[in-house]
């Protein structure tokens, strides 16, 4: 059994540094936009400061000048800090100048004579507004690094949060995945896996509907396990789907990427038609790819308008690699039990012929042989003259059998591959042939089951080359590289070779039992090449 491969490595995975950069780089973008409001923001800002530094002037100078019959016009200058500071507070040091230059100019317009003009009377004057604006910029320096403060500590409170948010998150993920993980490890039935993924899947991306589908020979995919939050809506399950229109099998067929589909109003298709029955908005998914070749896809659906994050892709796929995983063991298993049923069969036909050779043949003459020399036997008393005969026809039969006998063990091991070896035993299967072919094969004896594992494999491709080749000329070539035995089994013929016909499946089984592989190349009309290596250490 095949281990499960440990997720969670892959470059787009959640738990991948370069992912985590990716956020922190989305959190410094957060910040800069928090502190940094922009020239616009800027200029809204001080104006409206000057604005209320302006309201707030006219105002203390009204109620000054409410103040001057009874009060020294010069005792309540200090009223002016009640127009200054709170501008400095709430909008920098800028309106609050502002505001200050405007304090003093009022007050030398209406109060300081000659009123009604901006003539500088008094050197006090001066000095208010220069403690004026030492004031506005104290207090405004200040509420600048209040604010500050308060900024960055909303902020911490803000990256705290999401960085508990992304936790549990990853904690969500890592639950599901070992849960998966662990259904693969224990072997279960790839249905139920499959079922448990799609729930897996539809949960942790937050999405209404969740499906695994298979890939079909031609245009097509099979739904093979299904999830939904509700019961109302209920995606088809055993139900082969062609792959027209929108949807996202389609896309990943042919690009064999993750892939999205953002809206499936007015899409065509028989995926897009149930799409729109059941009210999906929007789907993303991702390939499941077994041992290098496309097998099916992994597909999250919403029925609300709000598109899946832009992580979504990586979160299914880590779910595809532990799919494959399972799928590539229960491919290996279920291969391995046909392969053992295949060596039975066979096993059992080979000894059912052996029985009934025997049985037609050899233990046939026997009988015949024994009966013969039964009556050979009574013949010496009564007929001497005939009793010759009788032991001479018993010898016939005698010599029968031990022929038949021959024959029948040399179908099963032959002579010149048991005495000579392969090239022997290759050099024998040739000499019947009218074909002609040459042959290239090493006087080095091997193993026992490696020769005659190779010769049954060169025999089956020779009976294949005579019978239905239509060949020209054929060529063996055998050689010994890095520990193995090559043999490669070529002709001109027409092709067409079925990998799966029941004599080159037998073989693949003999062959694969030794731990070696097989590999066959028949286009039509381009001849046919089988090739076998047999490792020589195991």
């Amino acid at each position: 059994m095949f281990a499960p491969r440990v997720p969670g490595r892959g470059k787009d995975n959640p738990r991948n540094p370069r992912r985590l950069s990716d956020m922190l780089l989305v959190k410094e973008t957060s910040r800069m936009a928090f502190t940094d409001l922009g020239g616009a923001g800027r200029l809204a800002r001080t104006t409206t400061g000057v604005a209320v530094g302006a309201l707030a002037t006219t105002a203390v100078t009204l109620v000054i000048t409410a103040l001057t019959p009874s009060l020294d016009p010069w005792s309540l200058t200090g009223l002016y800090l009640f127009a200054v500071v709170p501008v400095a507070i709430g909008w920098g040091f800028g309106p609050a100048a502002v505001a200050a230059v405007a304090s003093y100019l009022a007050f030398e317009y209406f109060f300081v004579p000659p009123v009604h003009s901006f003539a500088i009377a008094r050197a006090e004057a001066i000095a208010q507004l220069l403690i004026a604006l030492a004031t506005a910029y104290v207090i405004s320096e200040l509420a600048r690094r209040a604010q500050t403060r308060a900024n960055e500590a909303q902020m911490r409170v803000r990256e705290t949060a999401e960085a508990h948010a992304i936790q549990r998150r990853l904690l969500r993920e890592q639950a599901a995945l070992r849960r998966v993980a662990t259904l693969v490890a224990e072997g279960v039935s790839t249905g139920e896996l499959f079922e448990a993924v799609a729930r897996e899947v539809g949960l942790l991306c937050d999405a209404d509907l969740a499906r695994m589908e298979r890939f079909d020979a031609g245009r097509a995919v099979t739904a093979i396990a299904a999830w939904a939050r509700n019961d109302r809506a209920q995606l088809a399950v055993g139900t082969r789907f062609a792959l027209e229109g929108a949807s996202i099998a389609a896309q990943v067929r042919d690009t064999g990427r993750p892939a999205r589909v953002d809206s499936f109003a007015g899409a065509r298709g028989p995926i897009a038609a149930e799409a729109q029955r059941l009210g999906i908005r929007a789907s993303v998914g991702c390939p499941i790819t077994v041992e290098g070749r496309l097998w099916g896809v992994i597909a999250a659906s919403t029925t609300h308008d709000q598109p899946f994050p832009p992580d979504t892709e990586a979160r299914i796929g880590d779910f595809t690699e532990l799919v494959a995983t399972a799928i590539a063991n229960a491919e290996a298993r279920a291969e391995l039990v046909a392969s053992r049923q295949r060596l039975l069969t066979a096993g059992d036909e080979a000894r059912r012929r052996v029985v009934r050779d025997l049985h037609d043949g050899a233990q046939q003459r026997f009988v015949h042989t024994i009966m013969t020399l039964e009556l050979a036997l009574r013949s010496i008393g009564e007929e001497p003259a005939g009793a010759g005969e009788l032991i001479a026809e018993a010898l016939e039969h005698a010599k029968g059998a031990n022929r038949e006998l021959r024959e029948l063990a040399h179908g099963l091991l032959p002579d010149a591959l048991t005495r000579g070896g392969l090239a022997a035993g290759v050099d024998s299967i040739v000499a019947a042939l009218r074909v002609p072919v040459d042959v290239s094969v090493p006087e080095q004896r091997f193993p026992p089951e490696i020769e005659a594992s190779a010769y049954f494999v060169i025999a089956e491709a020779l009976t294949n080359v005579a019978k239905h080749a239509g060949a020209q000329r054929a060529e063996i070539a055998a050689r010994v590289d890095d520990g193995s035995l090559r043999i490669d089994v070529r002709d001109d013929g027409v092709g067409g070779a079925r990998p799966d016909g029941t004599g080159l499946l037998g073989l693949r089984d003999r062959v694969v039992t030794l731990g070696g592989w097989l590999e066959l190349d028949s286009p039509r009309g381009g001849g046919t090449r089988l090739a076998i290596t047999l490792p020589l250490r195991r």
